[in-house]
Protein backbone atom coordinates (compact mmCIF):
# COMPACT_ATOMS: atom_id res chain seq x y z
CA UNK A 1 0.00 0.00 0.00
CA UNK A 2 1.10 3.09 -1.31
CA UNK A 3 1.78 6.50 0.89
CA UNK A 4 -1.03 8.08 -1.03
CA UNK A 5 -3.34 5.18 -0.89
CA UNK A 6 -3.10 4.60 2.66
CA UNK A 7 -3.64 8.35 3.83
CA UNK A 8 -6.65 8.25 1.94
CA UNK A 9 -7.86 5.10 3.42
CA UNK A 10 -6.94 6.29 7.07
CA UNK A 11 -8.98 9.83 6.50
CA UNK A 12 -12.25 7.61 5.06
CA UNK A 13 -12.31 6.88 8.67
CA UNK A 14 -12.38 10.20 10.35
CA UNK A 15 -15.85 10.27 10.73
CA UNK A 16 -16.72 6.95 12.13
CA UNK A 17 -13.63 7.73 14.59
CA UNK A 18 -15.20 11.23 15.42
CA UNK A 19 -18.69 9.09 16.59
CA UNK A 20 -16.50 6.46 18.68
CA UNK A 21 -14.49 9.18 20.41
CA UNK A 22 -17.47 10.93 21.36
CA UNK A 23 -18.71 8.03 23.03
CA UNK A 24 -15.68 7.57 24.98
CA UNK A 25 -15.61 11.17 25.48
CA UNK A 26 -18.97 12.74 25.94
CA UNK A 27 -17.31 16.37 24.92
CA UNK A 28 -17.04 17.49 20.75
CA UNK A 29 -13.77 19.01 22.15
CA UNK A 30 -12.04 15.97 23.58
CA UNK A 31 -13.50 13.79 20.85
CA UNK A 32 -12.31 15.82 18.25
CA UNK A 33 -8.84 16.12 19.81
CA UNK A 34 -8.54 12.40 20.60
CA UNK A 35 -9.26 11.60 16.82
CA UNK A 36 -6.54 14.26 15.65
CA UNK A 37 -4.12 12.00 18.22
CA UNK A 38 -5.46 9.02 16.57
CA UNK A 39 -4.68 10.01 13.15
CA UNK A 40 -1.30 11.71 14.13
CA UNK A 41 -0.29 8.12 15.75
CA UNK A 42 -1.65 6.51 12.45
CA UNK A 43 0.36 8.42 10.04
CA UNK A 44 3.82 8.16 12.47
CA UNK A 45 3.25 4.46 12.37
CA UNK A 46 1.98 3.43 8.89
CA UNK A 47 4.91 1.12 9.17
CA UNK A 48 3.61 -0.99 11.97
CA UNK A 49 0.27 -1.22 10.02
CA UNK A 50 0.55 -4.92 7.90
CA UNK A 51 -1.21 -4.36 4.60
CA UNK A 52 -4.26 -6.51 3.72
CA UNK A 53 -5.48 -6.45 7.87
CA UNK A 54 -8.31 -4.57 9.05
CA UNK A 55 -7.31 -0.71 8.94
CA UNK A 56 -10.54 0.39 10.78
CA UNK A 57 -10.22 -1.88 13.83
CA UNK A 58 -6.04 -0.69 13.71
CA UNK A 59 -7.55 3.07 14.40
CA UNK A 60 -10.28 1.92 17.06
CA UNK A 61 -7.87 0.44 18.92
CA UNK A 62 -5.12 3.24 18.83
CA UNK A 63 -7.88 5.23 19.22
CA UNK A 64 -9.03 3.06 22.04
CA UNK A 65 -5.81 2.85 23.52
CA UNK A 66 -5.25 6.55 23.64
CA UNK A 67 -8.51 7.16 25.94
CA UNK A 68 -7.50 4.95 28.31
CA UNK A 69 -3.91 6.46 28.81
CA UNK A 70 -5.39 9.72 28.61
CA UNK A 71 -7.95 8.72 31.37
CA UNK A 72 -5.13 7.30 33.28
CA UNK A 73 -3.08 10.51 33.41
CA UNK A 74 -6.04 12.48 34.60
CA UNK A 75 -6.79 9.74 37.34
CA UNK A 76 -3.15 9.58 38.14
CA UNK A 77 -3.41 13.77 38.20
CA UNK A 78 -5.65 13.51 40.91
CA UNK A 79 -4.67 11.36 43.29
CA UNK A 80 -2.55 12.83 45.89
CA UNK A 81 -0.07 10.47 48.16
CA UNK A 82 -0.86 10.95 51.48
CA UNK A 83 3.28 10.24 53.68
CA UNK A 84 0.93 9.65 57.31
CA UNK A 85 2.18 6.22 58.82
CA UNK A 86 -0.53 4.21 57.02
CA UNK A 87 -0.01 5.44 53.29
CA UNK A 88 -3.20 6.02 52.31
CA UNK A 89 -3.97 7.53 48.70
CA UNK A 90 -6.39 10.18 48.91
CA UNK A 91 -8.43 11.24 45.77
CA UNK A 92 -8.27 15.03 46.38
CA UNK A 93 -11.76 15.46 44.30
CA UNK A 94 -13.61 13.69 46.82
CA UNK A 95 -11.77 14.87 50.09
CA UNK A 96 -12.24 18.41 50.03
CA UNK A 97 -15.06 20.27 50.99
CA UNK A 98 -17.09 21.63 48.04
CA UNK A 99 -17.96 25.44 48.23
CA UNK A 100 -21.43 24.95 47.53
CA UNK A 101 -22.08 29.43 47.31
CA UNK A 102 -19.26 29.69 45.26
CA UNK A 103 -20.80 26.97 42.68
CA UNK A 104 -24.01 28.96 42.62
CA UNK A 105 -22.47 32.35 42.23
CA UNK A 106 -20.42 30.75 39.18
CA UNK A 107 -24.17 29.79 37.62
CA UNK A 108 -25.34 32.96 38.44
CA UNK A 109 -22.47 34.09 36.82
CA UNK A 110 -22.69 32.17 33.54
CA UNK A 111 -26.58 32.31 33.15
CA UNK A 112 -25.99 36.44 32.92
CA UNK A 113 -23.56 35.69 30.59
CA UNK A 114 -25.67 33.29 28.50
CA UNK A 115 -28.12 35.34 28.84
CA UNK A 116 -26.90 38.46 26.69
CA UNK A 117 -25.87 36.31 24.06
CA UNK A 118 -27.94 37.27 20.97
CA UNK A 119 -30.99 34.32 19.88
CA UNK A 120 -29.16 33.22 17.24
CA UNK A 121 -25.66 32.54 19.04
CA UNK A 122 -27.17 30.96 22.16
CA UNK A 123 -29.15 28.56 20.46
CA UNK A 124 -26.46 26.77 18.46
CA UNK A 125 -24.11 27.03 21.53
CA UNK A 126 -26.47 25.50 23.86
CA UNK A 127 -27.73 22.40 21.09
CA UNK A 128 -23.38 22.07 20.58
CA UNK A 129 -23.10 21.92 24.91
CA UNK A 130 -25.90 19.11 24.98
CA UNK A 131 -24.08 17.23 22.41
CA UNK A 132 -26.10 17.99 18.98
CA UNK A 133 -23.84 17.06 16.48
CA UNK A 134 -23.05 20.15 13.69
CA UNK A 135 -24.79 18.21 11.32
CA UNK A 136 -28.18 17.75 13.41
CA UNK A 137 -27.88 21.46 14.46
CA UNK A 138 -27.57 22.60 10.86
CA UNK A 139 -30.25 20.51 10.09
CA UNK A 140 -32.50 21.76 12.62
CA UNK A 141 -32.03 25.43 12.08
CA UNK A 142 -31.73 25.47 8.32
CA UNK A 143 -28.70 26.91 7.84
CA UNK A 144 -25.26 25.80 6.55
CA UNK A 145 -23.11 23.97 8.44
CA UNK A 146 -20.20 26.48 8.31
CA UNK A 147 -22.46 29.12 10.15
CA UNK A 148 -23.74 26.75 12.53
CA UNK A 149 -19.69 26.45 13.59
CA UNK A 150 -18.94 30.17 13.18
CA UNK A 151 -22.18 30.66 15.41
CA UNK A 152 -20.63 28.35 17.73
CA UNK A 153 -17.09 29.80 17.92
CA UNK A 154 -18.26 33.16 18.23
CA UNK A 155 -20.75 32.69 21.10
CA UNK A 156 -17.71 30.57 23.39
CA UNK A 157 -15.68 33.77 22.56
CA UNK A 158 -17.96 35.91 23.75
CA UNK A 159 -18.71 34.08 27.36
CA UNK A 160 -14.80 33.54 27.76
CA UNK A 161 -14.74 37.50 27.16
CA UNK A 162 -17.97 38.18 29.40
CA UNK A 163 -16.64 35.46 31.90
CA UNK A 164 -12.58 36.43 31.88
CA UNK A 165 -12.88 39.55 34.22
CA UNK A 166 -13.53 36.71 36.83
CA UNK A 167 -10.35 35.01 36.44
CA UNK A 168 -12.34 31.51 36.79
CA UNK A 169 -12.00 28.74 33.85
CA UNK A 170 -15.71 27.84 33.54
CA UNK A 171 -14.59 25.09 31.10
CA UNK A 172 -16.07 26.82 28.36
CA UNK A 173 -13.27 26.49 25.68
Amino acid sequence: MTQLEFNYHVKEQYEPLRGYAFKLTRAIEDAEDLVQETMLKAFNNKDKFAPGTNLKGWLYTILKNLFINNYRRKVKYLIVHDDTERQYLLDNLNSADKNKGIGRIAMQEIDRAMGTLPENLRIPFMKSFEGFKYSEIADELQVPLGTVKIRIHVARKKLQEALDCYGVDYGIK
